[in-house]
């Protein structure tokens, strides 16, 4: 059995929104780390069935690319928290962008 091609899209859609929605709202560094992933699944997925509705193995092979892109993201990301984390003792993005510091 098959998933359609307009409810995996509809999906895909859906997990793209939540993760513009959390990178808007949300106020801490590691949960916007993990909307953007969110946001990077759903673009994979909508490869993937594109590349089934057609019959190729196109999108398949890009999101090939899209997984070491999101693991290198991960690791910078996570290294950049841990440094905010480190100068600023908060995960918070308003407080860190409102501090001036030379």
């Amino acid at each position: 059995m098959t998933l359609p091609i307009n409810e995996a899209l509809i999906l895909s859609c859906i997990l793209f929104s939540i993760g513009v929605l959390g990178v808007v709202v949300r106020r801490n560094i590691i949960y916007v780390l993990m909307c953007i992933e969110i946001m990077m699944n759903a673009a994979g997925l909508a490869f993937v069935a594109a590349s089934a509705r057609h019959g190729s193995l196109d999108g398949q092979a890009f999101f090939l690319f899209v997984l070491p892109v999101a693991a290198a993201e991960v690791a910078i990301g996570l290294a950049i928290a841990l440094l905010i984390f480190q100068r600023y003792k908060t995960l918070d993005l308003w407080v860190v962008a409102r501090t001036k510091e030379a």
